[in-house]
């Protein structure tokens, strides 16, 4: 993805929603007051069709929103770790909360608001997964009337279509908001600065959606009722100051979020990434003009990917399949998409000469 930055927030807001207007047209005839006639009622019937046809399609969008918001608003809640605000998805029955793992941080007891509840409820940490951004907190009661939201298929998500976010942007608990899908498959990397995890990410789902403080951990939802994402990153411009860039935003699709949340819940830990990973640690070199030029092998896991295809400490990584490796980033961005068990070439250089090996991608 070609991004200047990428933030992590506790945030989201929405765009306006589309407007339409109708052009009518009148044709006065050139060959007779009959035809003339004709031809003009005719217009005038079509135009009165069109102009009945579009206050009732905007009736029914509205009836989808008014039925969505209904139906979902009471499984998004407002989480307060200390001094900072999210938001987050009831997942369950049970008391169970997905959320950023940003959105928690570092702390294990939350204060949670829900939308029937005025008063806050007590809530503490069940496990947070950095690596992806997630975190799964457990109300310590169950309040009456807890539903928890109905998560989509992330298969099926697909550009153009209509999302509602849901959350507590700036603080305003229960606010909704509404965009499209912008582009779904964006691989984005969040910053560690600012409270982010520094997580690289895949499949990520773009939406028009502004990210604003307040909305991370909340709900991107279709017109069907169902999550298809945790709205969790805002990109940035460096060229405004490093103020928001409007209308790109991310949430991290609901098939990684179900994946983890229901390890959390079931395991109380991630126990199977799906993250594919080389077995290295490495770190960003540059070239004699300082410019970055790959990613240096440090350390080598035994028995791991990079052992098994003969990489060794030293090596500086340069290519994975056809992605240019440059900077530590850039590797983790293009093993993002990938899935352990994944067959790909590795191009190193060694010694100033270059190399390529068949690797099997392990899990991260």
């Amino acid at each position: 993805m070609d991004h200047s930055r990428i933030r992590a927030t506790r945030m989201l807001g929405l765009v306006a929603g589309p407007a339409c207007c109708f052009l009518l047209l009148l044709v006065t005839g050139c060959s007779g007051a009959g035809s003339g006639t004709d031809r003009g009622s005719g217009s005038a019937r079509e135009g009165d069709a069109a102009q009945a046809v579009a206050p009732h399609a905007a009736n029914d969008l509205q009836a989808d929103y008014e039925r969505v918001i209904k139906d979902v608003l009471p499984s998004v809640v407002q989480i307060q770790a200390g001094d900072s605000l999210g938001s987050g998805v009831v997942y369950d029955d049970k008391g169970h909360v997905v959320t950023n793992a940003h959105v928690v941080g570092d702390r294990k007891s939350f204060r949670v608001t829900t939308a029937r509840n005025e008063g806050a409820l007590a809530a503490k940490l069940v496990s947070s997964y950095p690596e992806q951004d997630l975190a799964v907190i457990k109300l310590d009661k169950v309040p009456d009337g807890m539903k928890a939201a109905r998560f989509g298929d992330s298969a099926k998500v697909e550009v153009g279509q209509i999302v509602l976010a849901m959350g507590s942007p700036l603080g305003l608990s229960s606010s909704v908001t509404q965009g499209i899908v912008s582009a779904t498959g964006r691989t984005v990397t969040e910053g560690s600065e600012g409270g982010g995890t520094g997580a690289t990410i895949g499949n990520m789902v773009q939406t028009s959606a502004a990210i604003n403080p307040g909305n991370s951990g909340g709900a991107l939802v279709n017109l069907d009722g169902q999550v298809i994402g945790i709205p969790t990153l805002a990109a940035t411009d460096p060229g405004l100051g490093d103020s928001a860039a409007p209308g790109i935003g991310f949430a991290i699709p609901a098939s990684m979020v179900t994946t983890v949340a229901d390890q959390i819940v079931e395991d109380g830990r991630v126990t199977d990434s799906g993250r594919a990973a080389l077995g290295i640690t490495a770190r960003t070199v540059v070239d004699d003009d300082y410019r970055p030029a790959g990613a240096a092998v440090v350390e080598v896991s035994d028995g791991g990917p990079a052992d098994d295809a003969g990489l060794r400490p030293g090596d500086v990584v340069v290519k994975l399949g056809g992605t240019d490796i440059t900077t530590i980033t850039s590797l983790a961005e293009a093993l993002a998409p990938m899935r352990p068990g994944d067959r790909t070439k590795v191009t190193y250089t060694r010694g100033g000469d270059e190399h390529t090996a068949e690797v099997t991608l392990g899990e991260r």
